[in-house]
Order: C-alpha cells, then structure tokens, then sequence
C-alpha cells in the first residue's frame, strides 16, 4: 500500500489530519495570513495554520488573517485550496510519488454545490481520489458508536461552524439537523454582551479565550472569574474589567437554545423504535463544543434523555474520516455521492 491515506476534519475552526496507520497527526486552526504587495494583483500567502491565527486582530494594514471556512463550507475556494495544499505537503512531504487518498467530512446539510467545491479542492490540492462522508456520521465512527446493528444512536456535533445532530441506524443517516449555531456564534455572542454591557470593545481571540477559561452551559454555584482587555467604546482608551462566568452563560444563552431547538426536533422526528433505543443508550456529544463546561448536563436537563461526552470529543469526526477510509469498502453506501 504505497498511498498514503488521509482523513481530513476540514472545520472552520481546526483542520485536524489522520493518517492511517499513525492516528492524529496534525491539529491547526483554519486560518491563513494573506499580504497585499503593492503592483500584484493577487494577495500572497504569508502564513497558514497557528502562525496565522496569532496574527488575527493584530496584522498591518497590507496583511489580512482570515478564516477561509464559514459555517463548514468553503467561504473562499482559492485559499481553501492552497490550505488544504500546505498541510497535505506537511503530513506527506513536498515532493511524493504517490498522491494520497482523501476522506474529507461535510456538514450533513450542505448543498451538491458546496460538496462540489469540498472534492475538487482537495483533488486540485493533490489528492488523488477524494471521498467526503457526512460530519455526524464521521463523529459516530470515531466515537466508537456500533453504528453498523439495527439500532439508533443519536450524536451531536457541536463544531467551530456548525451543529450537527443526527440519529444514525444501519450505517446511514435516519434524522438529521444541521444548525449553522455553534462555537464561532458563541464567541460572537461573548463580544457582544461585553460590548454592549460594559461598552468594552474584544476582538474574537480574546472572546474565544474567555469561552473557554470560564463559560459554562449552566449557571454556576461556584462562580469563576476573570479579566478581560479590550478598548473602551466611550473613551477609546484601554481598559480591563473582571467578568463572571454565569454572565458568559447568559450571553451564550440564544445561541445554546438554536441547539437545544435542534436537538429536540430531531427526537420528535425519530421513528418510535430508533427513540426507544436513543432513550436507552443516551445521546453522545463531539466536537470542540462538547468542552464547554456542563454542556451534557444542560442537553440531559432539557430533554430527559442522558447525555455523554465521547471519548477525545474534539478528534472524533477526524478519527472517524481517516476509519472509514480505511474501511471503505464497508462505508461505502454511507458516503455522499457528489454530482
């Protein structure tokens, strides 16, 4: 087997990269740094990945950072493109005999347009066969959920773009949800309270940081704290405050209920027999969601059925690409055929 082959989790937040054989071999943010030379009509690219994502928010005026990926589908093809080039040449090496074989996922309610882009960007990025299999599918497998047997299993996926929820019986997809409410939102929501409640402007870093230090799905007994930096709206200057963590609840709040909605209509929609099985089993969440503290206590609080945090949550869909890659012949009904 002289292919190398590569499971990509392409969020837009984190690509994460499996190779078989090897596991998770690679975890950077989806940013790239882009400058503008004076005389060129293309922007070149001047940084991919960590390097990027500490440059956002704090770039000159020539050089944007930028996250190529919104709401799990490709937002600028070209860049996503020459993205998915460098860290393929990072896990194989720039000069290769034999071009790899991608698994990409894709949210599960993407259109054949946006699958489209995903596959021709990938083989254009030097892929030699590309696959995309569906996000909640892909967690499932890398949950280690037995999604083969005749019986539903519920997963949520809450990534940097999207939330995907679905209940998965016999290998494929039964019911599902994609709510375009998920960790990018959550940082928006944090920005704004504080704008809005202390007239504190925060830049998107500083938003996630505070996310993820403190916020909570439910409001906490023992309340934590911390100190937040950012420019005062009305005097321009710098300033810090000291912000709670049942205040980030609050602000977190409509963008957690978008996901509980979700949640909630996918168990409606759930044939009785499959509901039964779910109520047994309990649901399972992944992705860079399923950290937020008490987020599983808040999906049990408001539904009734358990909820569990997998194993490594924020590899799951990655692990799952890269196994049923490896196992193709198995998954290969479940995969998205692309027009």
């Amino acid at each position: 087997m002289f292919t190398k082959q590569i499971g990509i989790d392409l969020g837009t937040a984190n690509i994460i990269v499996y190779v078989r054989g090897k596991g998770i071999v690679l975890t950077e943010p989806s940013v790239v740094a882009l400058a503008h030379d004076d005389g060129s009509p293309r922007p070149r690219i001047v940084a991919v990945g960590e390097e990027a994502r500490l440059m956002l928010g704090r770039t000159p005026g020539n050089i944007t950072a930028m996250k190529p990926m919104r709401d799990g589908v490709i937002a600028d093809y070209v860049i996503t493109e020459h993205m998915l080039k460098h860290f393929i040449d990072k896990v194989c090496g720039r000069i290769r005999i034999f071009r790899p074989e991608l698994m990409i996922c894709v949210p599960s309610g993407v259109t054949s347009v946006e699958r489209r882009a995903v596959k021709d960007a990938a083989i254009r990025a030097g892929a030699r066969a590309a696959h995309l299999i569906e996000e909640p599918l892909a967690a499932a497998i890398g949950a280690n959920i037995p999604i083969s047997g005749p019986s539903g299993n519920l997963i949520i996926d809450i990534g940097g773009g999207t939330a995907e929820i679905a209940v998965i019986s016999l290998g494929g997809i039964v019911v599902s949800r994609s709510v375009r409410a998920a960790g990018n939102k959550l940082d928006e929501a944090i920005a704004n309270f504080v704008r809005k409640r202390y007239n504190l402007m925060i830049g998107e870093r500083t938003a996630e940081d505070v996310k993820i230090q403190i916020g909570s799905a439910l409001a906490m007994d023992q309340e934590l704290t911390m100190e937040v930096r950012g420019r005062d709206l009305i005097a321009g200057l710098p300033r810090t405050i000291t912000i709670g963590s049942n205040e980030i609840t609050e602000a977190m709040d409509p963008v957690l209920q978008q996901i509980i909605t979700s949640v909630k209509a996918v168990l409606e929609e759930t044939p009785p027999e499959l509901a039964s099985d779910v109520i047994d089993k309990g649901m399972v969440l992944s992705g860079g969601g399923a950290l937020l503290r008490n987020m599983d206590k808040l999906l049990t609080q408001v539904t009734g059925v358990a909820c569990y945090v997998a194993e490594n949550p924020l590899y799951c869909v990655a692990k799952g690409t890269g196994l049923a890659l490896e196992h193709i012949e198995f998954f290969r009904r479940s995969l998205v055929a692309v027009h």
